[in-house]
């Protein structure tokens, strides 16, 4: 049941950004907004929430210019992908940016804020990030609204367990170990640069994870998740889980990471069967009169929602 309250607010939001859009032509338009016209919130299956934090990157920069560049670049998909259901026909609504100045406390809790209001309509939200710490504030709302009952689906190049990293534990190197202390169930893919620390945690925990040199030595596997990993998963999707060659943009590429087509055939391999309740797509730093990193990341973000509805 929807409430009448949190329908006003988010649809004074809409209102706010559709207008600023109309008189302001640098303002950011909503996902996909060039051949769909976004929806009221209550509407929309899909709540997108860019977040453009940028804090302790500790390589290349431009991570708080990510969420603006695959909004725009997401104004260049095709709304059918060739493949499944459009996520436009259950409709996708584009918040206005969370306002990420403070401490990184104060910040994540501003963020799981306006997650809870997405969850309170009873729907999914996409978190666009911004460096990988964002990650951290859905995992929690979502724990503050339903329980740990859910699993936590990790794509990345690196492990994120730290304990913490140039001196503080909201480090982009860190989001996993503290979305693990949460007591949620955790599954890492093409992983291929970790600290002894954190290999051993991993080992100590009992993480689960499917490296990147295994996923190329021994390919992908039908049944990509443990038999008793909870159905219902939160996705977190750093994209320098793929490989540098298709997705330059990042603050610290790596080599030797997923190509395309092997990247969505084990995420519909795994989303197959459970039910997504949440997804961020993060770390994402524009390449100035370069598009192939932003447009590659607005569309995983729309084929992650297509996945979602097969």
């Amino acid at each position: 049941m929807f409430r009448p309250r949190m329908i006003a607010r988010l649809t004074h939001l809409y209102c706010h950004e559709i207008s600023a859009m109309s008189t302001h032509k640098t303002e950011c338009p909503a996902f996909l907004a060039s051949d769909v016209p976004p929806p009221a919130p209550e509407k929309a299956r899909f709540h997108i929430l860019p977040v453009p934090y940028e804090k302790t990157v500790s390589y290349g920069h431009g991570t708080g210019l990510g969420p603006e560049a695959i909004l725009r670049a997401s104004q260049q998909l095709e709304v059918f992908n060739g493949h499944n259901c459009p996520a436009t026909e259950v409709g996708i609504f584009t918040h206005p940016p969370v306002s990420c100045t403070g401490e990184a406390p104060v910040v994540l809790r501003r963020i799981s804020d306006r997650v809870r209001d997405i969850l309170t309509l009873g729907k999914i939200p996409v978190i666009l990030g911004g460096e990988h710490t964002v990650s951290y504030a859905p995992v929690a709302a979502l724990v503050e609204a339903r329980g740990a009952d859910f699993g936590v689906v990790h794509f990345d190049a690196h492990a994120d367990l730290r304990q913490e990293y140039e001196g503080t534990p909201w480090s982009h190197a860190c989001v996993m170990r503290r979305i693990h202390e949460l007591e949620l169930p955790v599954a890492q893919f093409a992983v291929r640069s970790l600290s002894w620390d954190e290999h051993q945690y991993r080992l100590d925990h009992n993480i689960f994870h499917l490296d990147a040199a295994e996923l190329a030595e021994e390919g992908l596997p039908v049944l990509p998740l443990p038999d008793d990993f909870p159905e219902d998963i939160y996705l977190t999707f750093d994209i320098d889980a793929l490989d540098p060659s298709l997705i330059p943009g990042t603050g610290t590429p790596e080599p030797g990471g997923l190509f395309w087509h092997d990247a969505m055939r084990l995420l519909r391999q795994i989303l197959a069967g459970r039910r997504l309740i949440g997804f961020d797509v993060v770390e994402l730093a524009p390449v100035p009169n370069a598009h192939v990193s932003e447009f590659s990341a607005a569309r995983l973000v729309y084929e992650i929602m297509g996945m979602a509805l097969e």
